[in-house]
Formats: structure tokens, C-alpha cells, sequence
């Protein structure tokens, strides 16, 4: 989900073009995936959330996993939008910023954030460029590629702990987020330095000089 590029943002992919009708079929099958899970959400579900018989959904979809594809890419658009603005909002705290954005996406959209997510997602079939600018602003928060995608997995790991309620007994998650933001925000500060001093060391002894005053 994290990309690697240049620390300006990328343009926001347009979302698929959908009839009205389609975009009603979307809705209420995100609210019978949240109410049910993947594994409830049915087309014949579907089609009797609608009043209308499964096979006429299939004028609209090509089928479940169609409607799969464009559940998950209304989520990772909503996440994008999220994370975007999250760092524009707090350029000098991005790190708490993408992760509390993160962890409020996740919870408010629970089942669909495990659509999203699911290592059994086909996403060779998403929106060309969607899944890398939504996990963009993680890049943008630490401007390193691998201390991005440590980032993101700390907070993947850390959401589907939440979401599980897997963390033992006696144990804060706010605490833990908290944690984990001012961890990657030291790493994040260290590099900036370390990648300063590197660039003042390549400079010719005069520009130094002027540098230091």
C-alpha cells in the first residue's frame, strides 16, 4: 500500500464513472458488508437490501467480485483522502497525524478496511495508481521508502490488533499508537538530520563556511 516516489503528493486518481443506479448498489452493499462481514455479503443479500431480484444486479456488476473491486476502491479513495489531508493539515507532525487519520478510517469502516486489506484481494484489477497514492501520504509523513513501509505496518499490524481485540488484557491502544507515532517521529527526525548533514558534507568548504554563519 505504501508507495515511493517524489515527497510532492500525486494527483488523486478520478474514480470510475458509475450510474446512479450502480452507485445505489455500492451504498447499500457497503452497509450489508459492515453489518455482515465478506463472507454475509451475497448478492441475493444484495438484491433483497435493494427489492429487486439478484440477477438484475448483474445489469450494473459483473458479478461479486466486481462488486468487491468497487467496494475496495471506494475505501482506499476515502483512506487516500483521509491520509492526504492529514498531512497537509500537520506538515510539522506528519507521522501522528497519517496514523491517528489511519486509525479513525479503520475504525469508523471496520469490515471494510479487512475487504481492503485481505491478502486474498485481487488488486491487480483496482483503479490504476489508486492502492499506491492512498498509501502515499505514509511516504510523504517520513520521506524514506522502507521507514514508510515499516510505518504502514505498524499501523496495519497495530488496527487489526484493535479491530481483533487481540491485545492482552490491561493493555492501552492509545497508548501503543502513541508510542508507535513518537518512535517513527524520532526515525523521521534522525534521517532528516542525518540526510542534512550528509548534503552540508558534500558542499565545498566556502558554502559551509557561509552555511555556519
Amino acid at each position: 500500500m505504501v508507495t515511493v516516489g517524489s515527497p510532492r503528493p500525486s494527483p488523486r486518481p478520478t474514480p470510475r464513472k458509475r450510474t446512479p443506479r450502480a452507485r445505489e448498489i455500492i451504498a447499500t452493499a457497503r452497509s450489508l458488508l459492515e453489518a455482515l462481514g465478506r463472507d454475509g455479503l451475497t448478492m441475493r443479500r444484495l438484491g433483497d437490501g435493494l427489492g429487486i431480484r439478484a440477477a438484475s444486479l448483474y445489469k450494473h456488476l459483473d458479478g461479486r467480485a466486481d462488486l468487491e473491486v468497487a467496494l475496495a476502491e471506494t475505501g482506499l479513495d476515502e483512506m487516500g483522502v483521509a491520509l492526504h489531508a492529514a498531512v497537509a493539515r500537520s506538515p510539522e507532525d506528519p507521522v501522528p497525524a497519517v496514523l491517528g487519520a489511519y486509525r479513525a478510517t479503520g475504525l469508523a469502516h471496520p469490515e471494510l478496511y479487512r475487504l481492503v486489506t485481505a491478502g486474498s484481494f485481487p488488486r491487480a484489477r483496482l483503479l490504476p495508481g489508486l492502492e499506491a497514492w492512498a498509501g502515499e501520504p505514509f511516504f510523504l509523513a517520513v520521506h524514506e521508502p522502507y521507514l514508510a513501509q515499516a510505518l504502514w505496518s505498524f499501523a496495519h499490524g497495530t488496527m487489526i490488533l484493535e479491530l481483533d481485540r487481540r491485545f492482552l488484557d490491561g493493555s492501552d491502544p492509545d497508548r501503543a499508537w502513541r508510542a508507535g507515532a513518537a518512535a517513527f517521529d524520532a526515525a523521521r527526525v534522525a534521517g532528516r538530520d542525518t540526510a542534512h548533514r550528509a548534503r552540508a558534507s558534500r558542499q565545498p568548504p566556502e558554502a559551509r563556511e557561509t552555511a555556519g554563519g
